[in-house]
Formats: C-alpha cells, structure tokens, sequence
C-alpha cells in the first residue's frame, strides 16, 4: 500500500507524465543505431537502447532534482516538484536513482566490451550535467554531451569500433541539444538571473535568436555532412529541408522571448529528430 500510494510521486520524478525528454535523447540514439547498422539494426541492440533510453532519461531526472532541491522551490515551473516540495526525501529518490542506472547498466552488459566502457563516461556525464549550471554558462553543453552520447555507444554495439564520421553525426546532437536548451533556459530566465543560476539563455544575452539560429545552420550541414558520409539521398535531403523549416518556425515562435513561446520552440524539436529520424530510416528502405 505504502508503494502504491507513493508511485505517482515516483513517476513525477522520473517526468514520466512528460515524456518529451525521453524523445530527444531517443532520437540522436537511434539516428546513430540506423547509421551503425546501415539501416538494418539488430533486434538485441534496438531494444536494449530504446529501454535504456527511458531509463538514463529517468535516471538523470533524479539525479537533476536531487541536485536543485534547493533552487527549485524558487523557480515557478519547478516549485512543485516531488523533492522541492518536500513530498519526496533525498535518501528515497538518490534509491530511485540508483535502481534506474543499473538497470540501464545491466542492459549494457548485454552488448560488448567496448559499449559497456563507453556507458561509464555516459554515466559521469549524465550525474555531472546538473552541477554545472553553479560554475558555467554552458550546462546546454554537457546536456549535449549526455544526450548525445549514444550515438558512438550505438556504433560500438553494433559494429564494435567507432567509425570516424559518426563524429559528425555526434557534435550535429551536441549542438541542436544546445539549441533547444537554450530555448528552455530563455523560459526560466528571469528566475535563473534572480536566483544566481547560469545557462546559456543568459550568457547570449539579446544575441540568443542571432546565436541559436548560427548553431541550428551548423546542425544542418554537420547532418548534411555525415550524410554525405554514410552515402544518404534524396529522402534524408527532403528530411534536412524539412528540418531547417522548423528551424525557420521555432525562430519565428521566439521573436517576442514570450515564455510561453519559448517553450512551445523546445518542444517543437521532438518534431525535428523525428524528421531526421524518418529521413534516415525511408533513405536506408528504399535501396
């Protein structure tokens, strides 16, 4: 009774009921899957990193509110999470988390020796990322890294070596990570200035549109550039050309730095990896 009664706290934590973040550390995860495989992954692979996706995600909410339990009451959109609120105690959720990384560590230990050292980076990266809010400007950065780091995982799963030009591929998810962090961060701005929290959003200052749009140019032919790579045609150039269109909505969508705006941009990039996504997988169905 005791855990049914706390599992909705639980799934709060792990923002089970806002999935979004899940969907931007799954897509860069399987573009590098389909990429690896030339479009044919193994069952195995595809499942271990799909579930390990959701548990790392879920596993970095933890660590990420364990680490603000003591800003996040200040900030309006996180006041009421289960540890900020007091609903949750640190002991209780630091358990959660630790359960969620070794599942996902167990997952690894399926696939090879190079994968399974690969996972130890992703796991400093992923309990490293929240602190770094307190000593730099760029935490957008180490989310990038984190959430792109399945990408030379995947590779060295599927073909036990990291091929150079997923690199490219790599530092493309780094910096459209960065982009719609950014956007994120321009919505808790105000709070992140009052509170002494830094991001991105402040160290761009007015310059954030003119900079975000720079980095999602250079997303694109960094994408462009590792198609070129694995021999991608006409399906993934219609996904590029797609993608710069919602590049081209979500400038539009932040013009005014409405809040509401800003996070209606962060969102709309589930849409973008989803479009790559699809790109990939449509230009490796039909050779």
């Amino acid at each position: 009774m005791e855990l049914r009664a706390r599992l909705p706290l639980y799934l709060r934590l792990i923002r089970f009921d806002r999935p979004i973040g899940t969907f931007l550390l799954l897509w860069p995860t399987w573009w590098g899957l389909w990429f690896a495989a030339q479009g044919q992954p193994s069952l195995a692979n595809l499942l271990i990193f799909t579930a390990g996706v959701f548990l790392m995600r879920s596993a970095g909410c933890v660590a990420n509110d364990y680490a603000d339990r003591h800003i996040d009451g200040h900030v309006e959109r996180t006041r009421e999470r289960p540890l900020a609120s007091g609903q949750l105690g640190e002991r209780e959720a630091l358990a959660l988390g630790a359960v969620l990384a070794l599942a996902s560590f167990a997952l690894v230990l399926l696939t090879n020796a190079l994968t399974v050292w690969l996972s130890f980076a992703a796991l400093v990266f992923a309990a490293g990322y929240p602190f770094l809010k307190r000593y730099t400007h760029l935490p957008q950065v180490g989310l990038g890294i984190a959430f792109s780091w399945g990408i030379p995982m995947a590779f060295a799963a599927e073909r036990q070596v990291l091929s150079p030009p997923l690199w490219l591929l790599f530092f493309a998810a780094v910096l459209w990570s960065v982009v719609y962090d950014t956007f994120y961060a321009m919505v808790d701005r105000e709070d992140d200035l009052a509170i002494g929290v830094k991001s991105t959003a402040i160290l761009f200052g007015d310059a954030d549109r003119l900079v975000t749009a720079l980095l999602q140019f250079l997303v694109l032919v960094l994408l462009w550039l590792a198609g070129r790579q694995f021999g991608m045609g006409l399906p993934y150039t219609l996904a590029l050309l797609g993608g710069a269109a919602l590049f081209a909505w979500q400038q539009y969508l932040i013009r005014e730095r409405e809040r509401a705006r800003c996070f209606r941009a962060f969102l709309n990039n589930n849409l973008f990896g989803l479009l790559v996504f699809a790109g990939i997988a449509t230009d490796y169905l039909l050779r």
